[in-house]
């Protein structure tokens, strides 16, 4: 059974690569109301426990983004790039690049804030909606199957929320793409 499982999980995660296909699947499905649930059925949500204007918070992305300097996201491999890469926060996003082919980024080229949208929460910020920004943010690839899977769950997944921690973050926005 597991097997068949995995087998569909890997069919649907290349299906669902196609951005033709996800574009369809997300009209056919836009406006049902989704529940999130794990297999055990406990719902992965906790709530804040402050006020958002005492948060902290970090943004991550998996719109595959990294600094010109910093290794671009493996595009040879079928099974992607578990990797991340970490951006600051005073970063200038003129200068974040995307390296992903797994979705049309046409739009995220012309404003990165589309899927990283850290001037946008600068404002936030500014405006004293939200108390702070981390000093670090991350950028993933999106496109995660096979043998990367138990690198994501298991090492850089792990890592980047003892960053996190680390950087006293009270809540990460997370952007797919």
């Amino acid at each position: 059974m597991s097997e068949t499982k995995t087998l569909w999980e890997q069919l649907s995660n290349r299906l669902f690569a196609i951005p033709a296909v996800a574009q369809l699947w997300a009209k056919l499905t836009a406006g049902r109301t989704a529940t999130l649930v794990d297999l055990s059925g406990a719902i992965p949500f906790a709530p804040l426990r402050k006020p958002l204007a005492c948060c902290r918070v970090a943004l991550l992305t998996t719109g595959g983004i990294h600094l010109p300097e910093q290794p671009p996201f493996d595009m040879e491999n079928p099974e992607g790039d578990a990797t991340y890469r970490e951006l600051p926060a005073v970063v200038d996003l003129a200068r974040v690049m995307i390296t992903h082919k797994y979705y049309d980024h046409s739009d995220a080229d012309a404003d990165l804030n589309v899927i990283f949208p850290l001037t946008h929460f600068r404002d936030l910020v500014a405006q004293g909606v939200i108390g702070g920004l981390a000093p670090h943010h991350y950028g993933f690839m999106g496109h995660i199957d096979g043998d990367q899977i138990p690198l994501l769950n298991q090492k850089s997944a792990p890592a980047v929320a003892a960053k996190l921690r680390a950087d006293g973050v009270d809540f990460a926005f997370l952007t797919p793409a």
